[in-house]
């Protein structure tokens, strides 16, 4: 399955086609370590293509990822292609968001996440990472406060430090992170 996947993912595709496979992935239990490993392919399309899938395959149906959320958060800090640091980026926002389900709340509980908050703190202070990479980042080390209370010390300074010359976006990330962070 994983060289067809690659057939089909080798070329340019869409929204619509991203969705479709996501389904047939699901529907044929195509293992997630799988794709996980193929967002490590050395073409950074394919690569890109199974970061895509990988999210739209988590947005459809967290709970699959139950087994598979200590080999994700493992890799984390491997990546060097910079599309899919955005996708993973999201995933680890969505993962850690006090909306998740709680089971996935509760299989975080069993892991260290230390290493993904310090890749998400890389990510915020490297100039070469795209503005969504480090708005999902800073949403997830928001998300994370709480168990890791020094987070909340450490957040607000770089926070701050991307708003100096942020996009609008960031701007308003920033904003609404640090007026929940700051002491009322």
């Amino acid at each position: 399955m994983s060289a067809e996947l690659i057939k089909q993912i080798s070329g340019t595709i869409g929204k619509t086609k991203v969705l479709k496979l996501s389904t047939i992935l699901a529907e044929k239990n195509f293992e997630l370590d799988d794709l996980i490993d193929l967002t490590f392919h050395g073409d950074k399309g394919i690569a890109f293509r199974a970061a895509w899938l990988l999210e739209n395959m988590f947005l459809a149906n967290p709970e699959s990822f139950l087994p598979h959320i200590e080999y994700l958060l493992s890799r984390i800090g491997e990546i060097t292609n910079t599309s899919c640091k955005r996708h993973y980026a999201k995933i680890l926002m969505l993962l850690t968001a006090p909306r998740a389900l709680q089971s996935i709340r509760q299989k975080l509980n069993e892991i260290n996440l230390e290493p993904a908050i310090e890749q998400c703190f890389d990510w915020l202070i490297d100039p070469r990472v795209m503005v969504a990479v480090k708005s999902f980042a800073s949403e997830a080390l928001f998300n994370m406060r709480l168990r890791y209370p020094w987070i909340a010390d450490e957040l607000p300074e770089q926070l701050e430090y991307l708003m100096r010359d942020g996009t609008a976006a960031i701007q308003s990330k920033g904003r609404r992170l640090l007026s929940y962070l700051s002491p009322h």
